[in-house]
């Protein structure tokens, strides 16, 4: 009996043994210390490189990537301390790379055993970086009783407690967003767009055919390495579309990159003007144009934009005349960097855009829409997830409405910044840091598939399947509406009526209510140009050229018209005899000869070309089309070429150079049988008799 009661002791001792060296050992963090590690040189050298670590690291600003590989190389000799893994976590949290940081600071936990609210507070961050929300608010609940009181010396500062709630309400937005996901694609633009180093600051013309970035790969103007760490010396590179493909990026070299940091910072419309950080001007705006002989060497802006603090993103409004651009300056500021509007060519002081904009947080990464009144920009504040996000504005009646967050998986727990959308609505592009990237941040394209359209349930008896005689049910379409932005993107090539020969032209919009110019621009060298126009106005489009007659278009866009891209190659006639120009934009009263008050810019251009031309002499016509008898339109044609002439010689233009004539529907341009071939036939036209 004692036998057996010693044996079964002995047996439960073993296997207590044995069980226990199967469980893994509670991880106990090991210091750098001479009394763990028997190699002293080995040693030294894990101290040494902590030291020189942690100089970087307790730098203002610190140097993460600087750090970070003194910090690795320590780690080799001592993978378990506590503080070297908070470290590297906190660098890789800086430096982009949630995952590794998650890891590292999970480790740092393990392994402190006492009250540590910057670990937490770490490990927090990492957690809401990964879109780990719930564990995100564990671990900020963790650092909040203890989240106060001054730093250590040589130490990072504690966290202050509203950083913490605002890090729980960020986590509680995220976890509502990504409740109700947008459809939308998200996708990297690849290699050919993207590189292993950090790629940004994606801009795009209306149109969607242009697209520049800003990247610190390799091959760099000058090929000087930042002096961060963080790669090269940025550059800005372009890349043009093949059909539904991008072109690989280049770079374009001077003037636009140096040997120094250049980026870029807005894109016009059209695509020929370009604001940009200079090197020579680091924390200015520049602005670059599209020339015959390529990009003009970048000019600084006004001081009314420039200052002695930093200006950083920027977008031009649809006309050209005004920026939307970012300011750390503190005058006029509701709290770190706001955005402003600002004439680019006056001298006004530039409006802060309001608290309905502006937060006591930074803002970052503005874009104006080409339909002028559509704000798109990045904010740390407002209901952001983390970060910088993405939110929309709408202006109306003179008031911004309150900015929405643009939603999940556009927005991330990440930075996402320098978003831009093309004209239609349907593509985006922004710059972000995501897992299966290139390397650091990089351009993706999103496209919005729009809301899902409902499943058609049919009510037949499922018995009706087994019948021999097929049934035919007209099912309803479910249609889904998708809104786009209003406005019309119009682009074509400028070429002479005569030739292939393409010409750098000058293009005005002219709103025709009023008479204001609203545009000014020109064609490209190789004769593209490229207008957006919001809708809400009846648009007169001119071409002119030197020694060209110029040329005329009507785009009349209602209120309520959606996106539409029309192409419309214009070709300039010479000022010879016989060369016959519609006027596109004077307009009469229906069935009358009565001119409207919106043919008044277009009969003022006819009246200059007169003065300018003083031996010019014009034959006026007018048409109409087949509505109505013929001798009726005959005469309605003669008193609307009459009513045209008595308007010249109203303004000093000599009877004698002019005559006039109406033909009534008798020469159509176009077919009678729709709405738009009978407005084309309507039309007031002049000939050049001589000069």
């Amino acid at each position: 009996m004692l036998t057996t009661m010693r044996f079964s002791a002995c047996y439960l001792f073993a296997l207590t043994l044995f069980w226990g060296a199967l469980q893994p050992a509670a991880a106990q963090n090991v210091p750098f210390s001479s009394d763990k590690f028997l190699n002293k040189d080995a040693l030294k050298a894990a101290q040494r490189a902590l030291k020189d670590g942690e100089e970087h690291y307790t730098n203002k600003p610190p140097r993460y990537a600087a750090a970070l590989p003194l910090f690795l190389e320590a780690q080799k000799l001592n993978p378990n301390n506590a503080a070297l893994n908070m470290r590297l976590g906190d660098c890789y949290l800086n430096l982009g790379d949630k995952t590794l940081a998650l890891s590292h600071l999970q480790k740092a936990a393990e392994l402190e055993s006492g009250p540590a609210p910057r670990m937490h507070y770490l490990l927090a961050r990492a957690y809401h970086q990964n879109a780990k929300w719930a564990e995100a608010i564990k671990e900020y609940e963790k650092a909040r009783p203890v989240a106060v009181g001054p730093a250590k010396k040589g130490q990072p500062a504690e966290v202050p407690v509203a950083d913490i709630a605002r890090g729980i309400a960020q986590s509680k937005t995220g976890q509502s967003l990504m409740q109700h996901p947008l459809r939308v694609f998200v996708d990297n633009l690849g290699p050919g767009l993207n590189s292993p180093e950090a790629d940004h600051s994606p801009l795009i013309s209306a149109d969607e055919s242009t697209l520049f970035l800003t990247s610190r790969r390799q091959g760099s103007t000058g090929g000087n390495k930042a002096s961060d760490g963080a790669g090269f010396n940025e550059d800005i590179y372009v890349a043009i579309k093949n059909g539904a493909d991008w072109a690989p990026a280049r770079n374009p070299s001077t003037p636009l990159n140096s040997s120094g940091h250049d980026a870029g910072v807005a894109l016009s419309p059209d695509g020929q003007r370009l604001l940009l950080h200079a090197d020579n001007s680091p924390g200015d705006l520049s602005e670059s144009r599209l020339t015959a002989s390529g990009w003009s060497k970048p000019r600084p802006l006004g001081s009314h934009i420039n200052t002695k603090y930093d200006e950083t993103s920027a977008s031009y409004s649809p006309d050209g005349k005004y920026v939307y651009f970012v300011s750390n300056k503190p005058e006029g500021s509701l709290g770190g960097r706001d955005i402003y509007r600002a004439e680019i060519e006056g001298k006004n002081p530039p409006q802060n855009l309001g608290s309905a904009i502006n937060t006591p947080f930074d803002e970052e990464g503005v874009f104006m829409m080409p339909d002028g009144k559509t704000l798109y920009f990045s904010s740390q504040g407002h209901s952001s997830m983390g970060g910088f996000d993405i939110f929309k504005s709408v202006l109306k009646n003179g008031m911004w409405s309150a900015p929405e967050n643009v939603g999940w998986p556009i927005n991330s727990p990440d930075d996402e910044v320098f978003f831009v959308l093309s004209a239609s609505g349907r593509f985006g592009y922004v710059a972000s840091d995501r897992p299966g990237g290139q390397g650091g941040k990089d351009i993706y394209r999103i496209t919005f598939l729009g809301p899902e359209k409902r499943p058609f349930l049919s009510q037949q008896d499922r018995l009706l399947a087994a019948s021999p005689v097929p049934v035919k049910q007209a099912l309803p379409v479910v249609t889904v509406p998708v809104v786009t932005p209003e406005v019309t993107v119009l682009k074509g090539v400028i070429t002479d009526i005569g030739s292939p020969q393409t010409l750098q032209a000058q293009i005005e919009v002219i709103d025709n209510v009023t008479g204001q110019v609203v545009s000014a621009l020109q064609s490209s060298a190789n004769g593209k140009y490229l207008v957006s126009l919001p809708s809400g106005a009846n648009y007169g489009i001119v071409v002119r050229h030197e020694n060209y007659l110029y040329h005329s278009e009507n785009v009349n866009l209602p209120p309520s018209a959606g996106y539409a891209e029309v192409v419309k190659n214009v070709r300039l006639q010479k000022m010879e005899p016989g060369s016959n120009v519609v006027l596109s934009n004077v307009f009469f009263e229906p069935g009358k000869a009565t001119l409207r008050p919106e043919s008044t810019a277009e009969l003022e251009r006819l009246v200059k070309l007169l003065n300018e031309n003083s031996k010019l002499k014009l034959q006026l016509t007018s048409h109409t089309d087949n509505s109505g008898s013929p001798e009726a339109n005959l005469g309605l044609s003669e008193r609307r070429a009459q009513a045209v002439m008595a308007y010249l010689t109203d303004h000093k233009i000599k009877p004698d150079r002019l005559t006039a004539a109406g033909y009534g529907g008798t020469m159509p341009i176009a077919a009678n049988t729709t709405e738009a071939g009978r407005q084309q036939n309507q039309r007031t036209t002049f000939k050049v008799v001589s000069k």
